[in-house]
């Protein structure tokens, strides 16, 4: 498993809505980034920053937030803490 060094965080991206509220489909070209995610894991902190998140919180992210790594067949976003906007 990926483990994120000091205060970065490996978040698993929500799927993009494939459908509207109203029922039409939306085609691949026409999805937008997903900006909601699940933490996975959490680097230790810095000193002077202690993290404030955990795994399995669900966090609010910037649109061009983190960066995309592929491992084992899934898509995750390693991104600083302070990257992350909210969570709910």
């Amino acid at each position: 498993m990926i483990k994120p060094l000091a205060d970065r965080v490996l978040v698993e991206p929500k799927e993009a809505e494939t459908k509207t509220a109203s029922g039409l489909y939306i085609p691949d070209t026409a999805k937008e980034k997903p900006q909601q995610g699940v933490v996975i894991a959490v680097g230790p902190g810095k000193k002077d920053e202690p993290m404030e998140l955990k795994a399995g919180d669900v966090v609010l992210y910037g649109k061009y937030a983190g960066t995309e790594v592929s491992y084992e067949d899934k898509k995750y976003l390693i991104m600083k803490q302070s990257d992350v906007l909210a969570t709910l």
